[in-house]
């Protein structure tokens, strides 16, 4: 294999432990905190990490789609990027308002909740990369 080969695959490994961490965090702040402050509070860190994954996931493919596109127009002066990209980039963020909106509103889940569960992500990613630097094989 080559280095640019298993440098991808070493991304893509990463790329996995982020999201599957972001969910076991997600769950495992839940458990306690719907036992110790209320089952509106837990249910707000599991909804926030699950909207965190997701967020995640849809970077992960619009960057790929991205990548990809830019890699097949390589020898064009003049690349272009799909107009279907943009969009998903940007529906991204109108998806996760308008989820967060109508589970605040109806569901009676504390916004703040969901905002600690959206960091489940940042604190997946950090633990990822301190151990891909700890854990570094050159």
């Amino acid at each position: 294999m080559t280095s640019a080969g298993n440098g991808e695959t070493l991304y893509r490994e990463s790329e996995t432990r982020i999201a599957l961490l972001t969910l076991a965090l997600g769950v495992a702040a839940a458990i306690p905190v719907a036992a110790l402050r209320s089952w509106q509070w837990g249910l707000g860190i599991l909804i926030g990490a699950a909207l965190a994954w997701c967020n995640f996931r849809w970077l992960q493919q619009g960057l790929d789609a991205l990548t990809t596109a830019a890699s097949a127009q390589q020898s064009n002066k003049k690349a272009s990027v799909p107009v279907a990209i943009y969009g998903k980039a940007l529906s991204r963020y109108a998806l996760m308002a308008l989820a967060i909106y109508v589970i605040f509103r109806y569901l009676h889940v504390p916004a703040l909740s969901m905002v600690c569960g959206l960091c489940a992500l940042g604190a997946a990613t950090l633990a990822v990369s301190v151990h891909s630097i700890v854990r570094r094989t050159d």
